[in-house]
């Protein structure tokens, strides 16, 4: 048993990010047989991620704020803290914060069978895709 060691707050790159956004990586593996990462993210308002998707999945609790969640056919979900959403495998989505307000979530995914393939980022969404229409969840 060991206490881990904080890591630095990091500033995810423009590349995948519009807006502020920081990740706090709380669990990730340490040997190879390991699979797991948790990672506690803060969105500043507006900020959102670009379209991608995970190789296993991903589970996003929604720890402060309101978080808006996107899928490819236009819904757009809204879910507040204590909430939880679940993206399957291989499904494009994107992440943020509304225009308003600040958006924390803990992401829990597992890495591919290829660590690179874990997550694949695509373009960032239109505006369009960010103001559609919100489903409450």
């Amino acid at each position: 048993m060991r206490i881990e060691q904080t890591a630095p707050t990091v500033k995810n790159p423009p590349e995948q990010f519009r807006g502020d956004v920081w990740l706090d990586p709380i669990a990730v593996p340490h040997e190879a047989d390991q699979r797991m990462t948790v990672a506690l993210v803060r969105f500043a308002p507006g900020a959102r991620t670009a379209w991608h998707c995970h190789a296993r999945g991903q589970y996003l609790r929604v720890t402060q704020g309101v978080a808006w969640f996107g899928q490819r056919d236009g819904t757009v979900f809204e879910v507040h803290a204590g909430q939880t959403i679940y993206t399957p495998p291989g499904e494009d989505h994107w992440h943020a914060a509304p225009p308003d307000c600040f958006m924390e979530h803990l992401a829990m995914l597992e890495s591919g069978d290829d660590p690179a393939d874990t997550t694949v980022w695509k373009e960032h969404l239109t505006d369009d895709d960010y103001h559609g229409p919100v489903h409450m969840m």
